[in-house]
């Protein structure tokens, strides 16, 4: 690759010479046109492709180049010397001025980072409180006959919510009941009161642990999965798709996910409560040499009603929280290659901080209510 140049009056004319390919070394426009400024000033630059042969982007990069620092030095540049062709690349290669990709410096001050955390959790939960409003409406108008689900997509999410997530919850509950039990005959071993651990395991896994370790349970397993299959959807661009022709992604995907996973998390927490309260028995005939009547009967006598109601209730909430969560993490994936990763991420997280944050709700208003 060569460069010619002369001077015309007050125009620089650059002349590329031979071959212009991108297996050979590029040279520098700015180098070039430095080196053969004449002692006269130079008002314009030209170029003469007279001598030029193949030709490829690597004299389309030399010309944009050159262009660019004539511009930069309040030169007339003339391409209309150039062949159609070309003309029309370097013309394009200028059409979108050059982005500014310079980091913004942060303020570090403590009230500027207070405020860029003020606006950020207002959006979010501006976001949260407007995807729930468009899940209650269309959930809303499937239960009274005003909308349409897909009830394969409804099925298969309840079949993934359910008896696919069996084996898990089977081992955690066992677990918790367990975990449970030991803690319960170390402390009540000390007062004599071997008798009232079955109350105790009995009380933390209807009222508490139950519903509380399957929800958590299922957000790491359900709405991960949620959040991944709405976000490979928007990245492939089919939400895009689906709302093209006029279909609702809300009614189409999300609702059917939301009424699976809160029909399934009440139906996996009483078999959850029912594996801990046997993982807690094993414990106590085993360690406390209670019998198996004895437990039952301790576990009748003081556990109410409304405490498996409770449970059951919080439930239902936190299923409606790990769908929601999931689906709208989901839609709010970006294009890049790890935004669905990143979705995913954020509905687990999303979808943990909301339920601990509903089950401390509901634990003060039943004990206001003393329910």
């Amino acid at each position: 690759m060569q460069v010619e140049t002369h001077h015309t009056d007050d125009t620089l004319v650059l002349a590329p010479v031979g071959d212009w390919t991108l297996d050979r070394s590029l040279p520098n426009a700015r180098a070039v046109m430095v080196n053969a400024a004449p002692s006269s000033p130079v008002a314009a630059v030209a170029f003469d492709t007279s001598g030029l042969g193949d030709w490829d982007s690597s004299l389309v990069t030399f010309l944009f180049e050159a262009a660019e620092y004539g511009r930069a030095h309040d030169l007339d540049v003339r391409t209309d010397t150039l062949p159609t062709a070309l003309e029309r690349l370097v013309a394009l290669s200028q059409a979108v001025p050059e982005a500014d990709t310079t980091p913004e410096a942060e303020d570090t001050a403590l009230l500027a980072r207070l405020g860029r955390w003020g606006l950020a959790a207002y959006d979010e939960a501006h976001a949260l409180v407007t995807f729930l409003g468009q899940a209650v409406r269309s959930v809303g108008a499937i239960l009274t006959g005003r909308g349409r689900m897909r009830w394969r997509t409804f099925g298969v999410a309840l079949q993934e919510s359910t008896a696919s997530a069996l084996p898990i919850v089977t081992v955690i509950s066992l677990l918790v009941g367990l975990i449970v039990a030991f803690l319960g005959a170390v402390v009540l071993q000390r007062f004599g009161a071997d008798y009232f651990v079955s109350y105790l395991v009995s009380y933390g896994m209807l009222r508490e642990l139950g519903a509380l370790m399957t929800a958590i349970i299922m957000t790491g397993r359900t709405g991960a999965a949620f959040a991944a299959e709405l976000g490979s959807m928007q990245v492939n661009e089919e939400i895009d798709a689906l709302e093209t022709f006029g279909i609702s992604p809300i009614d189409f995907l999300v609702t059917p996910r939301i009424l699976a996973v809160v029909l399934a998390l009440p139906m996996l927490t009483l078999y959850a409560n029912a594996l801990g309260i046997l993982g807690g028995m094993g414990v106590a005939v085993t360690m406390l040499d209670l019998t198996t009547t004895q437990f039952l009967t301790g576990l009748l006598e003081p556990v109410v009603l409304s405490d498996a109601l409770v449970g059951i209730f919080k439930a239902v909430v936190y299923g409606g929280i790990i769908g929601l969560a999931g689906c709208m993490r989901g839609l709010q994936t970006g294009d890049d290659a790890s935004a669905v990763g990143q979705a995913t991420t954020s509905a687990v997280v999303t979808g943990i901080l909301l339920i601990v944050f509903a089950n401390a709700v509901i634990d003060w208003a039943a004990a206001v209510l003393q329910v």
